[in-house]
């Protein structure tokens, strides 16, 4: 079993910035490197992945669109979305990219669960679901047996820009949040959940808090 999984709580955060943070981290790490995940907001923003086609950016409007290298097609982050960046050592947790993609998607599962949320992952398209709608999208690059980039929860935010594209490349998919399900609730009790769900679902023994920003 892995030791410690630390977590740095960055608050609200442009994305690019933090984007070419994790890309340095992974870059930079060894098989020594501790694994860190970072709990952050981000302003509003699309996000185009790897996979991305441009007949999904519907009317983005004033809402700037960023190429990026994970996984999966646009999104959209922004405030009350709780973004969840997972820089870990694949290899050394011993487990392939399914497993890992399964193993967060049952933390997603797991959190909502305790605010009587019952939630599903699909095999055809990774995300976690409540009854049809998307409250949870998933996105990974894996550089050199490392992972970066993450998951996105829908919390308590304006949802209308997701109206904007076709989320995760399908046409018309729902979205919802958890405040619309559970009633009104504290975004950092959220976090705190979702950080002791995936130290339980990816095996560490423990979790940390990391003092300081990022690079």
């Amino acid at each position: 079993m892995p030791g410690s999984l630390g977590f740095r709580e960055l608050g609200l955060v442009p994305y690019e910035p933090t984007w070419h943070a994790m890309q340095r981290f992974t870059e930079g790490r060894d098989r020594d490197t501790a694994d860190e995940v970072w709990l952050v907001q981000h302003p509003p923003i699309f996000t185009q992945g790897l996979a991305g086609k441009a007949e999904h950016l519907l009317l983005p409007g004033d809402i700037a669109v960023v190429q990026v290298d994970r996984g999966g097609q646009v999104t959209y982050h922004g405030p009350g979305q709780l973004v969840v960046y997972l820089m870990l050592d694949v290899r050394r947790l011993g487990f392939g990219v399914r497993e890992l993609v399964s193993r967060i998607e049952r933390s997603l599962i797991a959190l909502l669960a305790s605010y009587d949320v019952t939630a599903v992952a699909q095999k055809d398209a990774p995300g976690v679901y409540v009854d049809g709608a998307k409250i949870a999208s998933l996105g990974l690059r894996i550089r050199n047996g490392y992972s970066f980039h993450g998951l996105a929860l829908n919390v308590d935010m304006d949802l209308e820009p997701f109206r904007r594209i076709n989320p995760c490349g399908y046409a018309g998919l729902a979205m919802t949040q958890l405040c619309d399900l559970a009633g009104p609730i504290e975004f950092a009790e959220v976090s705190a959940r979702l950080r002791a769900q995936l130290v339980k679902h990816l095996d560490y023994a423990e979790q940390t808090t990391l003092a300081g920003g990022i690079d």
